[in-house]
């Protein structure tokens, strides 16, 4: 069995405080740690609603992967989230498919959370990326172990995306940025901000070849509508909302804009999917 290969941030610099009083000695002193950010809740929501899912996998891949990573989590009860979650499975299964169809060998999953893709669509020469929160990896990771997963074509990348350059992170991990990649953000636009958001498209645009797909999820409000107001009510329909709040719901033509500024240009066959508020869409770089 392969081992997984997990790449963190960096260690942190210890900080001192200094007494800088007259007359008193100068302290050094270990500042008090946070408590540690557990794994995502809403990944782990969204794993155990896809794991009742009728699913397609390849000769390779492993159909009860999702299954299995789900072993021991809390159950939930947001039956409410099932119709949004099915379309973007469906979605990002045809595109991972639609990649392969097409000889793309690299697939990158930027908020990867608890993704069997991988595992599911394991296929000879295809080598899979995630890059999420290091909490949720160290997590991820650990299960993967337990399962006894093949861990010889995945790499989880441990990332802060509102200060790591996504291709940095990848070259760093033996991605070619000559060889066309398929990008996945599936549900993670939303909790990031606008500048994290052109940060992390510019950096997945500096690492695409000619070829490469991004395919994206987005909350999306109607044209003229407030995004303040959009995100606000979105939060108050959510029971993860105070943890993981989202950020970000634009209008169609505002995250168009953004995605054109970052170097990509969306497919006119992007519309919008049958859940209200979702679009679903594919984009190649300019």
């Amino acid at each position: 069995m392969h081992t997984c290969l997990i790449l963190g941030l960096g260690t942190l610099s210890q900080v001192g405080y200094a007494n800088l009083e007259r007359g008193q000695e100068r302290l050094n002193t270990q500042p008090s740690q946070a408590p540690p950010t557990p794994p995502s809740r809403t990944s782990q929501i969204v794993a155990l609603i896809r794991s009742q899912f009728d699913r397609p996998f390849s000769p390779m891949g492993d159909p009860d992967a999702q299954h299995q990573l789900c072993t021991g989590m809390k159950p939930t009860n947001a039956t409410w989230l099932k119709p949004a979650i099915l379309a973007r499975t469906r979605f990002f299964d045809e595109q991972v498919l639609n990649a392969f169809s097409k000889g793309i060998s690299q697939v990158v999953i930027c908020g990867a959370g608890y993704d069997d893709r991988p595992l599911r669509f394991r296929a000879h020469g295809v080598r899979f990326f995630e890059l999420d929160h290091p909490e949720t990896q160290k997590d991820k990771a650990r299960r993967l172990r337990e399962i006894g997963a093949d861990m010889g074509d995945l790499v989880l990348i441990q990332t802060d995306f509102r200060r790591d350059d996504p291709a940095k992170l990848l070259g760093a991990s033996s991605h070619r940025a000559s060889v066309p990649t398929l990008f996945i953000c599936e549900g993670l636009l939303a909790y990031l901000d606008r500048q994290t958001i052109v940060l992390l498209l510019g950096g997945l645009r500096s690492a695409s070849a000619t070829g490469s797909i991004l395919a994206a999820s987005l909350a999306v409000h109607q044209e003229g509508e407030s995004a303040g107001q959009a995100v606000a009510s979105a939060n108050a329909r959510r029971q993860t909302s105070v943890m993981e709040p989202w950020l970000t719901v634009l209008s169609p033509t505002t995250y168009y804009e953004l995605f054109a500024a970052a170097g990509w240009k969306v497919e006119p066959s992007s519309v919008p999917s049958e859940i209200p508020g979702m679009l679903l869409i594919t984009a190649h770089p300019n």
